[in-house]
């Protein structure tokens, strides 16, 4: 058994393996601490699944909060893999897919190009998960994913942005009447918290989204193999308002966004995945 452990800030990831690669397992648990958060992770998966301390060969940590843990834990073998490699080896598995480009949206977002064997990270950006919590608690009182897609499923995006179509009556070249031409330009003034949600979320979407098909548009005239496809993992892939977002960005460019099953937990998928790799060289 391997385990893949993705400690964060305050939330840890986990996921098991077995000798053939397949997961038999994946939970998460949350505390005040990384320290706790990891500890308690690791307790309660081996509980939950009923794993003694002998059937565990490896533990592969990663995450920001990776360093706060000491050499091993509870003695077991223990190593450290760097987060963007976990990224790009879990979101290409989960999304089953020879080459993409990873976006990993948990407090902040992180590009990863994944592609000829190879996993580079390009960059990222201060706007992500950690931006919409505390701007949708600041201006609507939601304070966590859940109270924040509930408000936004209420909300009115007109109440809020300025698209094409309320500026011109023509079409200006690819782009359609709904593109969004300024992220709160409209903003009305009796805009209820709802729809400032939705605002909220719909800027953070389409600024990832963004950057991520510009990520893909660099290098195409190059000789290696231009990246069509965009996979987003982390906790901000949750939301059920992203699809729709996505597809209205992929509608005008030459992409394909994937958020695929347990995006969630990429980064624990590809610490584990990255010993198999490790055996093999």
């Amino acid at each position: 058994m391997i385990l893949g452990i993705d400690v964060g800030g305050s939330t840890t990831k986990i996921v098991g393996l077995d000798a053939s690669g397949d997961c038999i397992g994946m939970l998460q648990v949350q505390a005040n601490d990384q320290i706790t958060s990891a500890f308690g992770a690791f307790g309660k998966f081996t509980a939950t699944h009923g794993l003694r301390m002998g059937d565990i060969r490896q533990i592969v940590l990663t995450g920001v909060g990776a360093s706060y843990i000491g050499a091993s834990m509870y003695d077991l073998p223990t190593k450290r893999v760097e987060e963007f490699q976990a990224i790009g080896l879990g979101g290409l598995k989960l999304a089953k897919l020879d080459s993409a480009l990873m976006v990993s949206m948990g407090t902040g977002t992180a590009l990863v190009k994944v592609a000829n064997g190879c996993i580079t990270h390009l960059g990222g950006s201060g706007v992500g998960g950690g931006t919409l919590l505390n701007l949708a608690n600041r201006f609507a009182g939601a304070s966590s994913f859940t109270s924040i897609a509930e408000l936004a499923a209420q909300g009115n995006l007109s109440a809020v942005d300025l698209t094409l179509g309320d500026i011109s009556q023509e079409s200006i070249g690819h782009l359609p009447p709904t593109t969004t031409v300024s992220n709160f330009g409209n903003l009305h003034d009796n805009a209820a918290p709802a729809d400032i949600v939705l605002g909220l979320i719909n800027m953070i979407f389409e600024s990832i989204g963004m950057m991520a098909i510009f990520a893909c548009m660099d290098g195409n005239n190059v000789e290696s193999k231009a990246i069509h496809d965009i996979v987003l993992v982390g906790s901000l892939s949750t939301l059920n308002h992203a699809p729709k977002v996505l597809d209205s960005l992929s509608a005008m460019y030459p992409v394909r966004f994937h958020i695929p099953p347990n995006a969630i937990y990429a980064t624990a998928v590809g610490a584990a995945l990255s010993e198999f790799d490790a055996q093999k060289s």
